[in-house]
């Protein structure tokens, strides 16, 4: 899992894309939750974690 997030992360990081996949990465850690992501970025980590094939982390 970490593995897959880190090839995301080297193929896909741009602008509000790192933030997005920063939350993802604290989200699939258990760190945070979807409900804690801002407004703005929402969307992008939803997009994120469909990726990553933990869309139910994005409910």
């Amino acid at each position: 899992m970490i593995i897959r997030i880190l090839l995301y992360i080297l193929l896909h990081m741009k602008g509000v894309k790192e933030m997005a996949v920063i939350y993802a990465t604290l989200i699939v850690k258990g760190k945070k939750t979807f409900d804690q992501v801002p407004d703005k970025i929402k969307e992008q980590v939803k997009e994120v974690l469909i990726d990553l094939e933990v869309p139910e982390l994005a409910e």
